[in-house]
């Protein structure tokens, strides 16, 4: 049986942290398809974590995802969840549960108990390479979700509080999601919300940064302004997001994730 398996860590590229949990799969499910999402997030950044595997799950095929972020260190329970076609594995601590809820919901969740999966001896700081990687080939290759521990109940899984976005008497509201890497400013507003409130490319919107408020160009991509310059677009998740053209939007606005933001069309001048 071949399946793919995903990895989802703040384990960096330094190291042979990676190296190690591809090693260990590959000896228990030789023919299964690996592919790294990314290993690069903020340590212990749960919510960056959640929300670049909710965003990238929908392009994603059926098979196992591993998703090992945890500020903790391991002392949060290891569960599998089942959403739709995916297996989710990770730790308890929120992580999975955007993604889960992008695929349609939690269906079934267990706990990691059963250690005839794990590979020995269990490092107390590595269970990405001891439990979640051992834990996912075996699936892949054919084992039940069921053999690996008792179930739990669903309302008792840990989910992150979902990101805010709401409309009201002409102005959206939403908070910082995400920053990526480049400095973009990932916001909680979908772009559909702006176009209920008549915004569309070329236009202008004011955006309040608490008692700040600014004039923002909305466009269609960053590289539609001149260099340092700010600027507002679609981005590829559809959602709004902040940027300055060869810049960091993120530093400039002082913005760090899970922010207030508010958003309206720019008054017209004539």
């Amino acid at each position: 049986m071949t399946s793919v398996i995903t990895l989802l860590t703040d384990y960096g590229l330094e190291d042979g942290y990676v190296a190690a949990c591809h090693g260990v799969i590959v000896g228990i499910s030789p023919e299964s398809r690996i592919i790294d999402v990314c290993h690069l997030v903020p340590s212990g950044d749960v919510r960056r974590a959640a929300a670049i595997l909710a965003q990238t799950i929908p392009y994603l095929p059926s098979g196992v995802h591993i998703a090992v972020v945890d500020p903790w260190g391991g002392s949060r329970r290891a569960v599998a969840v089942e959403a739709g076609s995916h297996v989710f594995l990770g730790p308890d601590n929120g992580v999975l549960s955007w993604a889960v809820h992008a695929s349609g919901g939690a269906k079934a969740a267990y706990a990691l108990a059963n250690e005839d999966f794990f590979r020995k001896p269990v490092s107390p700081t590595f269970h990405g390479r001891d439990v979640f990687a051992p834990v996912a080939a075996h699936l892949a290759v054919g084992r039940g979700l069921a053999e690996l521990g008792p179930e739990i109940p669903l309302e008792r899984l840990v989910s992150l509080p979902a990101p805010t976005s709401l409309v009201r008497e002409g102005v959206v509201e939403g908070e910082v999601l995400s920053v990526d890497r480049y400095g973009n400013t990932q916001l909680s507003v979908a772009a559909a919300d702006l176009l209920t409130l008549g915004v569309r490319p070329g236009s202008t919107l004011v955006v309040w940064l608490g008692r700040r408020q600014i004039s923002v160009p909305f466009r269609e991509t960053f590289a539609a302004v001149p260099p340092g310059e700010l600027v507002a677009f679609a981005d590829s998740a559809g959602l709004v997001a902040l940027a300055v053209n060869s810049g960091d939007a993120s530093q400039r606005l002082g913005l760090p994730p899970g922010a207030h933001v508010r958003l309206s069309p720019a008054p017209s001048s004539g």
